[in-house]
């Protein structure tokens, strides 16, 4: 049962968290006290930590579903959602800020004004059963998706999802890629357009690497925080049994052949045949030694414009690449021609 805090852990508990955008609503630390008012399964999961702050463990993937559960239904409104068991359960704080700087991209062509309305189309690539992207951006922009990937599973849970929450049917659709080699083709059909396409690639080349990248995130996180909760992680290791995922994933969301790096060189590829149908493609880049060969792929591949966006969200760093095909003029005739509201 989560404790009274003292007027001492209540100052700690509104610090701003470095790193994150401006926008983004989780800038503060969790409001332990106001989330289980609005999913009291929390308060199970919710426990004092060795600095006396109220904290769950989120070595536990059921406590960090909760409080996902929580975030979703108080800042977005969002009162339905949950994913199977073993499915990706994302970092909402970092997903939010993805979002918010696709948003400062798309104002540059718009006079440094961020376009809000359903007349602004975004396509998802991986979305996920967790749907989180659609779900926070729609929310918090009033735009549309268009949600793909290559699990039915995923796509079946991300619909429920959609279909339990007032209002999301009519803007967020999903699509089943049927081909695991493909990003765009197949999804993204004749004369339609996007303002901006995002990804979030799976990055480990195999289960084994992204086990060994579970276990080295808890032992930096034992010795920045001082924190227990990387002692199972540990054990697990001494005796050579699998590293608990703690936010989850299936393979298709954790590895693929090649990693992060011949995933994106792929869909790098692919754009060039999409690249009058959107305005900016983006994806998430984790490894800073992926850069290199991203930025070689773009060269070839002929976009006019790359941005590298810097994110961080507290030991964690990773940054957004950003490319589009039109030029100055091209991109000002988009926005005069898509972002009209009719």
């Amino acid at each position: 049962m989560l404790q009274p805090l003292t007027a001492q852990q209540n100052k700690r508990s509104v610090a701003e968290k470095s790193g994150l955008h401006p926008r983004n609503k989780h800038r503060g630390q969790y409001d332990f006290e106001q989330l289980i008012q609005v999913n009291t399964k929390l308060a199970e999961f919710v426990r004092l930590n060795d600095y006396n702050d109220a904290s769950i463990d989120f070595a536990n993937p059921q406590a960090v579903k909760t409080l996902n559960q929580a975030l979703l239904k108080h800042f977005y409104n969002i009162s339905d959602w949950d994913i199977p068991e073993e499915y990706l359960c994302p970092p909402i704080p970092g997903r939010a800020d993805y979002l918010h700087y696709v948003a400062d991209l798309l104002s540059i062509v718009n006079g440094g004004v961020i376009p809000y309305g359903k007349h602004i189309r975004v396509l998802d690539i991986g979305v996920g059963a967790n749907s989180i992207y659609p779900l926070i951006g729609q929310r918090e922009y009033g735009w549309q998706f268009i949600g793909a990937d290559i699990d039915p599973i995923a796509i079946v849970n991300a619909q429920k999802t959609v279909n339990a929450n007032i209002g999301l049917s009519e803007v967020i659709k999903l699509r089943l890629q049927t081909s695991p080699t493909n990003t765009f083709t197949g999804i993204v059909q004749k004369e339609e357009a996007f303002d901006i396409s995002m990804c979030n690639p799976p990055f480990h080349r195999s289960l084994q690497e992204a086990q060994a990248g579970s276990a080295r995130k808890w032992q930096n996180l034992n010795k920045h925080t001082g924190k227990n909760q990387g002692k199972n992680q540990s054990k697990n290791k001494e005796k050579n049994e699998p590293i608990l995922l703690n936010f989850g994933g299936q393979n298709g969301e954790l590895y693929c052949e090649g990693g992060e790096d011949a995933f994106v060189n792929r869909m790098i590829n692919e754009t060039t045949i999409f690249k009058s149908q959107c305005l900016w493609f983006t994806t998430l880049i984790s490894k800073a030694t992926t850069l290199p060969s991203v930025y070689r792929a773009l060269k070839n591949a002929k976009a006019v414009t790359v941005k590298t966006i810097e994110m961080s969200q507290g030991q964690k760093k990773s940054r957004i690449v950003a490319w589009t095909f039109l030029n100055a003029t091209q991109q000002k005739n988009w926005r005069n021609k898509h972002w009209s509201i009719k």
